[in-house]
């Protein structure tokens, strides 16, 4: 399986409440919520909703996200992510006209480096 291959997929119109536990890539571009833990990727895409507490390795985030998260190598927000809450991770990219509420804390170094 290719590096950057998506394992699971949320599409559109679909909501789930609950937890997501997964190895690899999941992309989200519906409505959940719940808890996600990984040492994956989780990708939320531009018209995606996420209510709750994310613990992943690394989080794209194009849509909307609400609640605590953790993610243990870093994080990206395009320029269409909201985000809301608390974030904790060792780096962090931020696009031009993404939004941010709440606190950010950049921990140091990634887990493992």
């Amino acid at each position: 399986m290719a590096k950057d291959e998506i394992n699971a997929f949320l599409g559109v119109g679909t909501t789930y409440r609950g937890r997501l536990d997964f190895t690899g890539t999941v992309r989200v571009d519906g409505v959940f919520e719940g808890e996600v833990e990984s040492e994956g990727t989780l990708v939320v895409g531009r018209e995606a909703t996420v209510t709750g507490q994310v613990r992943v390795g690394q989080l794209v985030l194009g849509g909307a996200l609400s609640g605590e998260v953790t993610a243990a190598q870093r994080v990206v927000l395009h320029k269409t992510a909201r985000f809301t809450g608390t974030l904790v991770t060792p780096a962090l990219s931020v696009e031009e006209g993404a939004v941010i509420e709440g606190q950010v804390r950049m921990t140091g170094q990634a887990e493992g480096a």
